[in-house]
């Protein structure tokens, strides 16, 4: 996941030295990148599982409120990870993540009990900007927009998702902005207590 081979001490220092307002919020040449450094907490936990609960009220997620959420960091390869998440007996999502090598990319991988496709899939958008080590953001992209307009789902078209992972805790997160169509949505799951592997999502068996 390295995008850049390191430099000389000396023009880091001459760049630790120098600021404008283009460079800030932008990580100089030679600091941690924190998208990669992102990444790699969430590749530290592959192959376990943790339980999780609803944190957000919003009457839209009534059906998911109370139900057993569990999410399962599955596959971590050195561009990809895919961490399906569980609602009850539900195994149809997974959050695919991607480093671009320019941002990462979050895709929403929607699958049928016989593995076959959603009709609503594929979903998500890509970092703009470097976020930080703990928590990155995702704009939802023009793809998934023209999906949500051609499947009615217009509402959707202002998401932003966003992604937490510390030392204890792991958070999944979409908002709108406020209006007619806002929108909160977030489960916490505890890092400090790995639990049970659950079975595969669909389609990945």
């Amino acid at each position: 996941m390295i995008r850049a081979a390191p430099i000389l001490a000396a023009l880091a220092v001459l760049a630790a030295c120098s600021s404008s307002p283009e460079s800030e919020g932008t990580p100089l040449e030679g600091d941690p990148d924190p998208q990669v450094e992102f990444l790699e907490r969430l590749s530290e936990l592959c192959g376990q599982a943790f339980a999780g609960e609803l944190v957000s009220d919003n009457e839209a997620d009534a059906d998911i409120a109370g139900q057993p959420l569990v999410m399962h960091v599955a596959e971590c390869a050195p561009d990809q990870i895919r961490i399906p998440f569980h609602v009850g007996d539900d195994r149809s999502r997974t959050w695919v993540l991607t480093d671009t090598g320019t941002g990462i990319l979050l895709k929403h991988d929607h699958r049928h009990e016989d593995g076959s496709e959603d009709t609503v899939t594929q979903y998500g958008g890509e970092t703009g900007d470097p976020g930080t080590a703990t928590r990155q953001e995702f704009p939802v992209d023009d793809e998934s927009i023209a999906l949500f307009e051609r499947e009615g789902l217009s509402a959707s078209v202002t998401n932003v998702w966003a992604m937490e992972v510390d030392e204890t805790r792991f958070a999944y997160e979409l908002r709108r902005p406020p209006g007619e169509n806002e929108r909160f949505f977030r489960a916490e799951f505890d890092l400090t207590e790995p639990v049970e592997t659950p079975p595969p999502a669909w389609g990945s068996e």
